[in-house]
């Protein structure tokens, strides 16, 4: 049998499970995502936030339900930095079998509890859901590509990332429709039900593909997952500082997040311009999502893999940081809706299908501790930081006008392209981490440290 062969053999079946362990793990976020936002988008105080709370901001003058998603991304930003030395300490301190479904478990408990707080209207549930609902949504899934960087190496990924992502792709266009379907029949609390069932499925599927990670370790030689990586809880933020391929991820992200802000927002702004009817604005927004969802399963089954696969991920990060370039420069020229969307659609698509596949077969050749605590510090804090941040620069600038924003989000591409050049200029020295990689964790010390 050809090594091409042994290779497409013992990757068949971590394939599948992988594909049905990110379907089940973006189906369950998807089925909870309409919820977080008709809980952001509420007029009524009193579901989302607690009394307590209400009472205050009254008491100063001010009323809440006039800064709900304000207050909200400030609290979700808030949270996730409290978090991240929690997720340090438990990813240093516990072995893979135990933490990784451990991350799972406290979520479907988390859901529960909401199955609770909304069967019973407990006051303040929306900002805890809708909180709760951005650090699971990132939390979970960058523990997905942590996980997968065990289970394939480089190879692989770049022949199955595309597919895993196609996988999570249907997940995505299946649970708005379960939640459609469902909502009326079940109502909103059993929906959460529908959604722990799914993470149900991660778990099983963590499981079983347990032992393709430990085949792929022993046979590269890498450090073992089943011990306990350690480090200190704020080891991710030092090792992002330090390590010239996690800071270029970071630096990459930031530009990313920021220009796809920047975008969505003078979006929402222009379709309220030219579609004040909301039914009008609703169809707009569906047909942009529609579109998405269709251009990346199609590039994700088409173009990822061939592209990984045979230039490897250089191409994949280049081509969605220059058509984003590309983009904002037309709609410095064109700022119709029309335009908006195309170049909305082309920047979502290329993230969710080439970017993101591209950027994980990288964690491939880094030492766990880069995959599990470097990597959750840029998906986590550094993503909802920027988040946070561009929603506030986005509003200083649109007072200037819709030029001055796109010329903005320009810029913000160009720093994006900088960040990928620095990406691949860092990966070129990976082949001397390879070695200590294989090092026993303890072994590894950072630079910098004795």
């Amino acid at each position: 049998m050809s090594a091409s062969a042994r290779l497409r053999e013992t990757s068949a079946s971590p394939l599948w499970w992988a594909l049905l362990y990110f379907f089940c793990l973006l189906c369950g976020y998807y089925v909870l995502r309409p919820v977080r936002d008709a809980m952001g988008a509420s007029a009524d105080a009193t579901a989302v936030f607690p009394a307590a709370w209400i009472d205050w901001a009254q008491a100063h003058g001010w009323a809440l339900k006039d800064f709900v998603l304000q207050v909200l991304f400030t609290c979700t930003f808030a949270v996730m930095l409290l978090l991240q030395p929690v997720y340090g300490a438990l990813v240093g301190r516990f072995p893979r079998r135990v933490f990784l479904p451990l991350v799972y478990l406290f979520f479907i408990v988390c859901l529960l509890g909401f199955h609770w707080a909304f069967q019973t209207q407990a006051s303040g549930r929306g900002m805890l859901f809708f909180v709760w609902i951005a650090v699971f949504n990132l939390f979970a899934v960058t523990v997905f590509w942590s996980y997968m960087a065990d289970v394939f190496d480089e190879h692989q990924a770049r022949r199955l990332y595309g597919y895993i992502g196609a996988g999570g792709t249907a997940g995505a266009v299946l649970g708005p429709l379960l939640t459609q379907a469902l909502v009326g029949v079940i109502g909103v609390a059993h929906l959460l039900l529908v959604s722990a069932a799914l993470l149900s499925v991660c778990v099983l599927c963590i499981v079983r593909l347990r032992g393709w990670a430990i085949r792929r370790e022993r046979r590269h030689g890498l450090a073992s997952g089943e011990a306990a990586m350690g480090g200190s809880v704020w080891a991710g933020l030092r090792l992002v500082w330090q390590r010239p391929l996690l800071r270029a991820m970071a630096i990459t992200l930031f530009f990313s997040v920021g220009a796809a802000t920047l975008l969505y927002n003078q979006q929402a702004a222009i379709a309220r311009e030219f579609y004040p009817d909301p039914a009008a604005a609703t169809a707009y927004f569906a047909r942009i999502d529609s579109a998405v969802n269709l251009l990346a399963i199609l590039t994700q089954l088409l173009l990822t893999r061939w592209l990984l696969g045979r230039f490897g991920p250089a191409p994949a990060l280049l081509l969605p940081a220059l058509v984003l370039l590309l983009g904002f420069g037309l709609l410095l020229a064109s700022p119709l809706p029309v335009m908006v969307a195309i170049v909305q659609v082309a920047q979502r698509a290329g993230e969710f299908a080439l970017a993101k596949p591209a950027r994980e077969t990288l964690y491939t050749r880094v030492d766990r501790p880069s995959r599990y605590q470097g990597k959750a510090v840029i998906d986590t804090a550094v993503f909802r930081g920027t988040d946070l941040a561009f929603v506030w620069i986005h509003k200083a600038v649109a007072a200037a006008g819709t030029a001055t924003v796109f010329a903005a989000g320009a810029i913000a591409a160009a720093g994006m392209l900088g960040g990928v050049c620095a990406i691949l200029r860092a990966r070129r020295g990976l082949g001397e981490a390879a070695s200590v990689s294989a090092l026993p964790t303890s072994a590894q010390p950072l630079r910098g440290e004795t």
